[in-house]
């Protein structure tokens, strides 16, 4: 199959020249060029009709619909077509789905600068950014139907309804399947550009909102489901990289000659920080790994020791110039000046590594002549729909075919294209033959890209009432948005608001880490209110309430929460509940109910409660999914995974120094309340994780008085605070 940007009237579906069949798509898609001599190739194309970019039908009735975002476990192989099929009025039982072309141009959402479109699964967005692009698409796709039906019965187009793969014009008794229009499927002159009024009211959705079967969970149960870490190639070789655990050190290979006499051993290819080996078999290739002799060259990296720095964090927090500023709302100084009383507490958070289940990997196949190439890979896409390939190669964007994958876990880490850019530097030097890059976990471990360490310096004021008036956040690390996003608190009612960033660098590989900034600055914020309440004597739930005044939506969270988890009624002897807000897209209040081992430090959560607004809510059992799992997520973050760095050297190398939550250790109970709304859907798979540290130390709190205010709350670091 040869693909062209050849632009070709789109009235008409099929039409033949020059020995090739040309199958046009409606929105802009690019037109396949199959040759008339491969008869079962045109069978397959004219088995399913290009009805527009985003859907096929085949006269069997059988719909297949493109999901454009990654399928990492959160469901948009189902929430998106689900749109789609909504606005089409699709049988849904008849859907079939399939990953689309990574080209942003058809397939793009709306990226965050005006008029662009991005692929980019990150961030909560794809529900929030893909809602009107499937749902107008999905009616684009019913319009197309209902012309050609109103033309093949000759009626006006307005008389004409759908209904569950079905066209019907009730004055005359006539009624059609959609598969059955396929043969008389005319393409209109123009398509409307559906607006919000046309498209259906959210009380009227038949799919949306009810529970239905994802559609990709029976081929990962049974195994059929292809991740990239299984694609197998003819003439496949294998590629490692040895890349140290000092980051940003260049190596010298000190015996070359030596690791290209083992067996199977086919190449050495050097990059700046590493040394790759590419080999006949994987196990050739990590053997030959374990043999390679390397000087390491010092890095900027040298001489960090993670659990030391915060000494200087402190003394960056404590210097009169500002950092970068990020909010600056009334007069925070003023109201430092007027405060009955001030609290200044400092909060600190440890690398976090994303442990994702499937280890990095990619497959590139570069062309003998160099001038195209196939990647096969799970991504979480990018800016770049080519993932960086075509700069390699120097090659046109369009000749990069990428083949999605599902994901074994993302979680912010495969949105960069570290491990796919490495597979086709190997690649090229190794063409026409396809490589698999894979890294081992001890690779994924040592270089990382962790959540960055920071230190948070919180001053906060209140008045002669006990209203917080004065609220001030610097946040000290490295990574910019990494490190300081989520310090607004535009749901809070405090009149007088300071956050700054100031930098810290020290050579780490860093990187989006679920809820990003949001984990550790929820973390200081909403610990910082519960030790105000404490100080004040009052409820947190009282305290939350008030400043909650002008936001129905969160305060509404708050009073769901409050009765699913009978806030008001004291918990048994021993335990305690401890309550936390986040906005990350979609609003939540979360409590939970813990309990201390105070000979071993150990705490265990016995029940958490959410309460979530989500807007439109596309998939309910889903949603609940995503809550369980970012709770789970977050625990495992909160109270075991911590990476530490010894004069630059990472200290951990896999799952038996890198501790993560076990079966035994999950909650008796985890409990989601959605809250109804028919607001646009926003994200929920990162509002979740970040309310559990808060959640967790407010428990704390409240049960022993004392605080914890250091992520992860090692046992050793739980025994310090109840001996302070």
């Amino acid at each position: 199959m040869v693909q062209t940007k050849t632009t070709i009237s789109r009235r008409k579906f099929i039409k033949s020249s020059s020995g090739v069949a040309l199958f046009i798509g409606v929105s802009g898609i690019l037109p396949q060029l199959i040759s008339c001599k491969d008869p079962k190739k045109i069978k397959e194309q004219l088995a399913q009709q290009t009805l527009t970019a985003w859907v096929k039908l085949s006269e069997d009735g059988e719909i297949t619909i493109y999901n454009p975002a990654a399928e990492m476990g959160q469901g948009s192989m189902t929430s998106l077509p689900l749109l789609f099929a909504e606005e089409m009025d699709a049988d849904w039982s008849k859907v079939k789905v399939e990953f689309s072309p990574q080209e942003s141009e058809v397939y793009g959402s709306p990226g965050w600068a005006p008029g662009s479109k991005l692929m980019f699964t990150v961030g909560s967005r794809t529900t929030n950014s893909y809602y009107q692009v499937m749902r107008k698409a999905g009616g684009q796709a019913r319009y197309v139907l209902m012309s050609s039906a109103a033309k093949h019965w000759e009626v006006p187009i307005s008389e004409i309804t759908t209904s569950k793969s079905f066209i019907i014009h009730e004055k005359t008794g006539q009624r059609i399947s959609y598969g059955s229009l396929v043969p008389f499927l005319e393409m209109p002159e123009t398509l409307p550009v559906f607006t919000e009024e046309q498209l259906k009211n959210p009380k009227e959705f038949q799919l949306v909102g009810k529970d239905i079967p994802r559609t990709e969970i029976p081929a990962k149960v049974d195994g059929s489901a292809l991740f990239a870490i299984d694609i197998r190639l003819p003439g496949m070789v294998y590629g490692v990289l040895e890349r140290g655990n000092l980051h940003g050190s260049k190596p010298t290979l000190t015996n070359e000659s030596e690791i290209l006499a083992m067996e199977g051993i086919l190449r050495i290819i050097p990059l700046d920080y590493a040394i790759g080996i590419v080999g006949k078999t994987l196990e050739q290739t990590l053997n030959a790994k374990k043999s390679l002799k390397i000087n390491w060259s010092k890095s900027k990296a040298t001489g960090h020791n993670s659990q030391e720095v915060y000494t200087t964090y402190e003394k960056i927090a404590s210097q009169k110039q500002s950092g970068k500023v990020i909010i600056e709302k009334g007069d925070f100084p003023k109201a430092i000046k007027t405060a009955s009383k001030t609290y200044k507490v400092d909060f600190k958070n440890d690398y976090v590594y994303h442990a994702q289940m499937e280890p990095l990997n990619a497959v590139v196949q570069v062309a003998e002549d160099g001038g195209s190439a196939e990647v096969w890979v799970g991504s979480q896409q990018g800016p770049d729909t080519k993932l960086g390939v075509p700069k390699i190669l120097d090659i046109a964007p369009e000749n990069v075919n990428v083949h999605l994958q599902y994901l074994g876990g993302g979680f912010g880490r495969r949105s960069m294209n570290d491990f796919v850019e490495e597979c086709t530097i190997l690649a090229k030097e190794m063409e026409p033959l396809p490589v698999k890059l894979i890294w081992t976990r001890e690779d994924d471990v040592t270089y990382g890209a962790f959540r960055p360490l920071s230190l948070q310096r919180l001053i906060a004021c209140t008045d002669a009432n006990g209203t917080v008036t004065g609220f001030s956040h610097s946040v000290i690390g490295d990574g910019g948005n990494l490190v300081a996003s989520a310090v607004a608190n535009d749901h809070y009612d405090i009149p007088n608001q300071f956050a700054e960033w100031r930098e810290a660098s020290n050579g780490i590989r860093l990187k989006h880490w679920r809820a990003v900034g949001h984990g550790p600055n929820k973390f200081a914020i909403e610990c910082m209110l519960d030790e105000i309440a404490l100080d004040q004597g009052l409820d947190p739930l009282e305290l939350r309430r008030k400043l909650m005044v002008k936001a129905p939506r969160a305060l509404a969270t708050l009073e769901k929460v409050a009765k699913i988890s009978n806030w008001n009624t004291p918990s048994v002897n021993g335990r305690a509940k401890g309550m936390a807000f986040v906005e990350h897209g979609s609003l939540g209040t979360g409590v939970c109910e813990i309990s201390v081992d105070r000979s071993t430090g150990n705490i265990k959560v016995h029940h958490f409660w959410i309460a979530l607004d989500a807007g439109v809510v596309v998939q309910p059992d889903n949603v609940k999914a995503q809550m369980e799992g970012g709770i789970i997520m977050g625990m495992s973050s909160v109270l075991k995974e911590q990476i530490t760095i010894v004069d630059g050297q990472v200290q951990q190398s896999n799952f038996h120094d890198y501790d993560l939550l076990r079966m035994q250790d999950i909650p008796e109970s985890i409990e989601t309340a959605i809250l109804e709304s028919t607001e646009v859907p926003e994200g929920v798979g990162e509002t979740a994780t970040p309310m559990v540290a808060c959640a967790i130390a407010n428990a704390f709190l409240k049960l022993t008085g004392k605080p914890l205010r250091h992520l992860p709350f090692s046992p050793e670091r739980v025994l310090q605070a109840l001996n302070s």
